[in-house]
This record gives C-alpha cells, sequence and structure tokens, in this order.
C-alpha cells in the first residue's frame, strides 16, 4: 500500500514518530496554509488573475515587478492595493495556530516563510524567516523611513508618499524580478549550517530552488522530512513522507498527538 492510499490517520501517526526524537525543526510554508484564511491565489481557478492579463493587459507578473514599479510606480501600486484589499479583513488560522504552537515541542522551531501575509507572527510563532517580506511594512526608496500599516483602506492617494521627505513609498516586500532580501537569506543560512534534524514542507509547491533545498540537504543528512500538502510538488518525490491533505486538516491533529 503507498502512502497516498493509507488513512490519514496512520500518516498522521507515522508523521508524530518521525517528530519526537527531533530537536531543531524547519518548516516551510506556502500559500496553501493561508488559504484557508480566505487568501486568494494569482492564478488558477478562482484566482485573482484566472485570465492571462489584468485590465490593463499586463500579465500580474509584470504588473507587479520591480521594473514596474521604477517606471510606473502608480500601475504597481494599483495592484498592490488591489491584492490588499482582497485580504482584508483575513487572519491567521487553525493551522498557523497549530504550528505556533509546536515550537514548546522543539529547540528551535524555525519557519521559513514565501507568504507576506504575517500570519504566523501573528500566531506567535517566535521564529520567522519571512523570505519574500511582509506587506505591511512600508518604507520610503528615497529616504528609507519605514512604518507599519495594518489596513491599506488608510492610504489616501497612490502612491503614497513620505511624510519626511515626500519619496514615494513601496511595501517591504520582493517584487517580481528582485532579489531576495539579504537579512532574511543570511538567517536561513545560518539554521542550515546549524543543521536540522527533521524539515516540514507545507502548502507549497517549492518551485524556488531555495525552498526545495532544505528538503534535498535533509535527505543528505539523514534528517526526515514531511511533506503537507493536496497536491503535487518540487519535492514530492523525495520526500519521507507524504500528507495529501490541508495543513488545516493536519497541523492541529499532528499537534495533539506529538502533546499525547
Amino acid at each position: 500500500m503507498g502512502q497516498s492510499d493509507q488513512p490519514l490517520d496512520d500518516l498522521l501517526d507515522r508523521a508524530a514518530g518521525l517528530l519526537r526524537g527531533a530537536r531543531r525543526v524547519l518548516a516551510i510554508t506556502g500559500a496553501g496554509i493561508s488559504a484557508d484564511s480566505g487568501l486568494p491565489t494569482y492564478r488558477g481557478i478562482g484566482g485573482l488573475y484566472e485570465d492571462a492579463a489584468t485590465e490593463d493587459g499586463l500579465a500580474i507578473e509584470d504588473a507587479l515587478s520591480g521594473d514596474m514599479f521604477r517606471s510606473r510606480p502608480e500601475v504597481c501600486w494599483k495592484y498592490i492595493h488591489q491584492l490588499e484589499r482582497s485580504c482584508r479583513g483575513a487572519r491567521y488560522n487553525a493551522a498557523h495556530a497549530a504550528l505556533a504552537a509546536l515550537q514548546q515541542r522543539f529547540d528551535p522551531l524555525t519557519v521559513l516563510t514565501q507568504n507576506i501575509d504575517g500570519f504566523h507572527v501573528d500566531a506567535g510563532s517566535a521564529d520567522v524567516i519571512e523570505i519574500h517580506g511582509n506587506l505591511r511594512e512600508l518604507y520610503c526608496v528615497q529616504c528609507g523611513a519605514s512604518r507599519e500599516i495594518s489596513d491599506f483602506a488608510r492610504i489616501d492617494k497612490l502612491p503614497p508618499r513620505c511624510a519626511d521627505c515626500g519619496g514615494i513609498e513601496r511595501p517591504r516586500v520582493v517584487l517580481f524580478g528582485e532579489m531576495l532580501p539579504e537579512p532574511a537569506l543570511d538567517r536561513l543560512q545560518a539554521v542550515l549550517e546549524r543543521g536540522v534534524d527533521a524539515v516540514l514542507s507545507i502548502g507549497t509547491t517549492s518551485v524556488f530552488p531555495y525552498i526545495a533545498a532544505p528538503v534535498l540537504m535533509a535527505r543528505r543528512w539523514g534528517a526526515p522530512s514531511i511533506e503537507i500538502n493536496p497536491g503535487t510538488s518540487e519535492v514530492s518525490g523525495v520526500v519521507d513522507l507524504r500528507l495529501r491533505a490541508r495543513a488545516i486538516d493536519v497541523l492541529p491533529a499532528l499537534l495533539e498527538r506529538l502533546a499525547a
């Protein structure tokens, strides 16, 4: 019987067994963990940009790119604002909360997230690497002044301007075509150099090399890796255990087993 044929309860028992002896754990999360908070995806059925182009005739990858921000910041900001509006009022869900609670069982539990929603921090996770940034922090591209903003409805005019120097502000997120933030990369490198005893891959297709790499490294180290994802990803054939289910159905149940 293959893993996909086994009852979820049996797979949860196996996952708990793999994690019981672990001390240092790395959890990698993607859009799937926030889907049950009502956050939409860019593409796919029901996604914000299910069609090939935006209303301006641009691919969303072009509209939300670093090049577009530099050349036409008002267009880039239009879609940044649209994304934020579609997520407004959402909050972390039981999967985020369970992952935060799991940090009490490991030393440490590091969360490497591609999400820019800030839900892991909201849920109480202490060691979070936001590799793509956080939508809630704006900074001025001219003077560097920054501010936290919880609701973009407070922005009167796009693009917003810095209160100190009048320069254009932007969210501290990685736009398409931009480099990853060095501080986040340094933190991830430190975690990997220290070594991990187990890796969780949660709700991510793992298409980016820096997201798949820790799973591949865990295999070389002999550390167990577990995937929680209803679909197939780039690491599905590599992990030691696959749970083809939503994070919200797996993580709270896994927490219960580890607490038993």
